[in-house]
Parts: C-alpha cells; structure tokens; sequence
C-alpha cells in the first residue's frame, strides 16, 4: 500500500458534508484498504466557521474555498454545496488545478453537465456523482458502466422522497395534500419551502441527468416536462383505487419506439397496484430501468438523508481514488447519439379525466363526440349523479399527448361541461 495519503477537499459541510467528514475518519483504516492508500481530509470550506463541526480539526475550516481547490496537491474535491453558481467555478477551478470531483449537485449538473465534462476531460480528470439522483441507490454506474454494453429504452421511477411520503400518506390516510405536508414538515421530509419537490424540479433535475446516461445523448433540464404534484386530491385517489391504481410523481425517460428520438418527463400519474413502483412508501426512492437484454431491472432504497447520500458520495471517492492511483479516469461524458428530445406533445400516453357535467340526455354523447374529433378513443366511462349536476370519469387508450391536451381545452368549451376537475396520465401498463 502507498503510504503518501490522498488529499480531499471537502466544500460544504452541512447534512451530507458532516456525514462524509464522520466517515472518513470513523472508516479510515477501511477505505485505505480498499483504495490503496490512506485518504486525508485536507481541508472543508464552509460558510459560518464558528459553527461547532464535532471530529473535525478547526484548523480544517476555512471559508475561502477557492483558494483550497486551488492548492495544486488537493487530489480530490467533494462538493456537497448544491446551486449553480459558485459550485460551477470552484469545480472547474479544481480540474484546473489537477484535482477530480465528486459531486452531489443534480441541479447543477443536469444545467451544465456537458461542460462539466469537457473541463474534467480537457484535464484529464474524474467527474463522479452518484449521489446526485436517488442518494444510496446505486443508478448511476449500473447505467453507465453495468449497462454500457446494453440498450437502454425506459427509465421509470420515484426519485424524490418527500413527494412521494405526500402522496403516500395521502394514499394511506385519505389526507388532503395541505395535511400530509405539514406532517412530512414536521417529520423532516420536507423544507420550510418545499417548492423544489412538490412542483417537481428537483426531480427534473434527475430525469436530466438519467436520460442523458440511459440513452447516450444530451439531455437538459429544459428538455424535461414538468408537472408538480399539488393540484393531487383525495378524489384522485379515490378515483385511482376504484381503477385498481395509485398515485405516484414519477420521472419518466423513454427511447421512442423507432429510436430517432428521447423524452423527458415529471408527473402525478395513477400506475397499476400491481406495479413494482406502486409499493414504494414513504421517502423511499425507487427506479425501473428497461432494457433489450438485461430486462427489467428495479433499484430501491433511501433516495435521500445525511447518510444513504453519503454513502453514494464515498462510494464515488473510492473509485476516483483508484482512478488515481493506477493513472487513470473513468467513463466521461457519453453523448454519441445526439439525439434529439421530443415535446410533450409526442408522448403517447392515457388519460384519466373527471369532468363536472349537467346531469341531462346527451351530454354523454357530446363528450364522446369531442374525443372522436380529436383522434382520442375511450377505454372507459363512469357516470354519477344528483340534483341536476354529474360526475363524468373517462379513462382514455393510449393517444399522442397533443391530442388529449387538445380534448381536454375542447370539452372545456362545451356548455354543458361546468368544469374539468381532474386531469392524470396513467401509466405504467
């Protein structure tokens, strides 16, 4: 074993930071085996330096972070900081100046990803982020090195915690959306401003990252529709158990069927009970990956927390220090396919519609005749009402999205249409 230490820098020491700095020191003599040569916390840049940070020398702290990535024998930096700015140029100052980097930044990633790259690979350098999409997970190297030699055509999962314990609960409890939030607040799911998750950005932010390693090509966080989940209602979820269903937001990434092209989406969507996904409770995180060969895969565990995310962050740190050692990087950015993204409107899907109607003769046939104009065939309908007024459920085929968006601002129109009260894809069949 080498005797000279690996030197790591540390930017950040929050929830995850304080984690990664604790398992260095607590598992030192492990992960020197492991690598090959012992590791070294040289340094940690924070923000509040009086901040007491127990097992971590004062002299570590600083809060000068650019000038630690910039030390010239700092051999790996961990950055734990999140945001855009200024994580992008301390990363790419770290390549600069000879280091590799781990990261757990999605949101930075999913933005920048392609020039992260091409600084890391101009450098000759390391860019690991496992941690960046489901914590503990392991996702990101199955599918860019277990799978490399594989064709990748779906990429479905739960990859936010805190909307899918909502959801959950709302599932399990009959609680309203505004309840099962303040609980996931209290309990720590959730932040004083929960925005990122329950309108869906953050799990844009990943589907971003997995499309563009599932398929090979660039994917943006533009690229990516996105829908959040707090229009979901009890009533959705009584609507979805009489059809067998539940309610998850899940990313989903697809290869269309002729293989020109890729989507990227974030949605509430009703999937089957009988799905692999549909058993997915609480803030665990979950993804099913389909592929030619390997089939149908599933990952599941904590997708979020101080530990499982430390966990991915030195599991990535491991395998960059190898890369170190032996002279070495591993697998860069893979975009060869160049495909292109396709709108929303391309995705062939089904849709669940309540609509409130005037409970008299022919309203049916109205609705139907609408569907029938915009090319959408009916799968089911479900009728109830009372005193004049009429619940109107219909469950759609699969059709192109563009022509059941168009449906819906149709019948919207419609005299005798007093309102659409819910709107939700259905997947997963």
């Amino acid at each position: 074993m080498r005797t000279r230490p690996l030197k790591v820098a540390l930017l950040g020491c929050g929830v995850v930071g304080s984690e990664v700095a604790r398992i260095m020191t607590t598992h030192a003599d492990d992960l020197a085996a492991r690598i090959g040569a012992p590791v070294e916390l040289a340094g940690v840049a924070v923000r509040r330096p009086s901040k007491v940070r127990a097992g971590i020398p004062q002299e570590l702290i600083t809060t000068d972070a650019t000038a630690l990535v910039k030390r010239g024998d700092i051999d790996v930096v961990v950055e734990v900081i999140g945001g855009i700015e200024p994580a992008r140029t301390l990363i790419t100052t770290a390549f600069e100046h000879g280091a590799s980097v781990v990261s757990a930044n999605k949101a930075l990633l999913a933005e920048d990803g392609q020039n992260l790259y091409a600084a890391a690979e101009q450098h000759g350098q390391d860019l690991y982020y496992e941690a960046a999409v489901a914590g503990a997970i392991p996702l990101i190297r199955p599918l860019r090195e277990s799978l490399a030699g594989d064709k990748v055509n779906r990429v479905l999962g739960i990859v936010n915690g805190t909307t899918n314990f909502i959801l959950d609960k709302m599932d399990t409890s009959g609680a309203g959306y505004s309840e099962a939030l303040d609980e996931a607040t209290a309990l720590g799911y959730a932040e004083a401003d929960p925005t990122a998750d329950v309108e869906g950005f953050d799990a844009a932010a990943k589907a971003a990252i997995l499309a563009g390693i599932a398929f090979h090509t660039r994917v943006r966080l533009d690229d990516v529709y996105r829908e959040g989940m707090t229009e979901v209602t009890a009533a959705d979820f009584a609507s979805a158990k009489r059809m067998g269903c539940t309610i998850k937001l899940l990313a989903i990434c697809e290869r269309a069927a002729d293989g020109g092209s890729v989507t990227a989406r974030v949605h509430p969507a009703m999937i089957p009970l009988s799905h692999p996904l549909a058993s997915v409770r609480g803030a665990y995180n979950a993804v099913f990956v389909e592929a030619d060969a390997a089939g149908q895969l599933m990952f599941y565990g904590p997708g979020a927390g101080g530990s499982p995310t430390a966990s991915a962050v030195l599991g990535d740190l491991v395998a960059v220090c190898r890369n170190r050692l032996n002279d070495a990087t591993g697998p860069g950015e893979s975009a060869y396919t160049q495909l292109p993204v396709s709108p929303m409107g391309d995705v062939v899907t089904r849709y669940h519609i309540s609509l409130d109607v005037a409970d008299k003769p022919g309203v049916l046939a109205q609705v139907a005749t609408v569907f029938a104009e915009h090319g959408v065939s009916i799968d089911t309908v479900r009728q109830q009402g009372k005193d004049g007024e009429a619940s109107l459920v219909v469950v759609t085929h699969r059709a192109p999205d563009a022509a059941l968006s168009g449906t819906v601002e149709a019948l919207r129109k419609l005299d005798t249409v007093r309102g659409v009260a819910s709107i939700m894809r259905v997947e997963g069949e």
